[in-house]
């Protein structure tokens, strides 16, 4: 089989993301376990573990289409950016229609909490919506998940299984062997247990793309530049930017600065680069085993 590489769409963790353009805006808010729309005498029910609820407060509530229409005009708005506008991931957010929080949320008492506190660890600012344009956006989410998972065929996620096709045995080798991934990598030292910190397709995410991404882990060292000036003077800070004709820095102090490439001479330090590099080598039957050799890695 010649090269190729694999894409895939899929969650690793149940996270809202939304628009960056709105990061920062409103002020922190308490969150709330649930939202408007809860007909009386079920607030404090919904804050119960779901196995505690009756049988049909556990089931997937009706929307009218109005209050679906609505919530798509504003999840469009605020939230596509990252979920994409179908709520089936996007550019930096995972898939919420096969979100395990989704799932067990109940008219908003899992998704009001995430969207009114935000994950900031994750990328996710916080967001001051009121309760009709968060009921709304719920709605939309729901409605988008019953559509898209009623429909066969349109399987959205990896599983575990869509993986296991490699071979441990040769993926080891390969790693000492062709490979070259033992040169800068040890199973006893920064691979030890990566299987236990991550697993399907987010492992696989981070042996392609370790710099970083959703589900990538650690962020690794950045890429380092020297540029020696036309006066002998030497620069030296973090990679900024580079193309056909320019290179950027970050120095010491935080100032950007960058020279044309004809003008100076550099030399750029990227612990990245043989994963670049080794993007173009994988094969499929390679790539999928070095990943079964990872995922005995415990």
């Amino acid at each position: 089989m010649g090269h190729s590489l694999v894409l895939a769409l899929s969650i690793s963790a149940p996270v809202l993301c939304c628009d960056q353009g709105f990061a920062g805006q409103g002020t922190v808010l308490e969150a709330r376990g649930s939202v408007a729309q809860v007909p009386v005498g079920q607030e404090r029910r919904s804050h119960e573990p779901a196995s505690q609820l009756p049988a049909e407060a556990t089931t997937s509530p009706s929307y009218s289409p109005e209050q679906v229409q609505r919530g798509q005009s504003l999840f469009s708005v605020q939230c596509g950016f990252c979920h994409g506008r179908d709520a089936a991931g996007g550019e930096a957010g995972p898939d919420l229609t096969s979100s395990e929080l989704v799932a067990k949320d109940i008219r908003g008492n899992e998704i009001g909490q995430v969207v009114r506190a935000g994950r900031i660890d994750k990328g996710m600012p916080l967001f001051n919506v009121n309760d009709a344009d968060l009921a709304a956006i719920v709605a939309f989410i729901h409605d988008q998940k019953i559509k898209i998972t009623s429909k066969e065929g349109r399987r959205r996620t990896v599983q575990m299984e869509d993986l296991q096709t490699g071979s441990a045995e040769h993926g080891k080798e390969y790693f000492n062997g062709a490979g070259g991934c033992s040169k800068c990598h040890s199973p006893s030292a920064d691979l030890a247990g990566v299987a236990s910190r991550l697993r399907g397709l987010a492992l696989l995410h981070h042996m392609l793309y370790p710099g970083g991404g959703r589900g990538a882990g650690p962020v690794a060292a950045a890429a380092t530049v020297t540029v020696i000036l036309p006066s002998g003077e030497t620069v030296r800070g973090k990679l900024a930017y580079k193309d056909e004709f320019v290179i950027g820095l970050t120095d010491s102090s935080g100032w950007y600065r960058s020279w044309f490439k004809s003008q100076v001479k550099f030399t750029v330090d990227d612990p990245l680069q043989a994963h670049v590099e080794q993007l173009g080598k994988y094969t499929d039957e390679t790539m999928h085993d070095v990943l079964a050799y990872l995922q005995t890695l415990q």
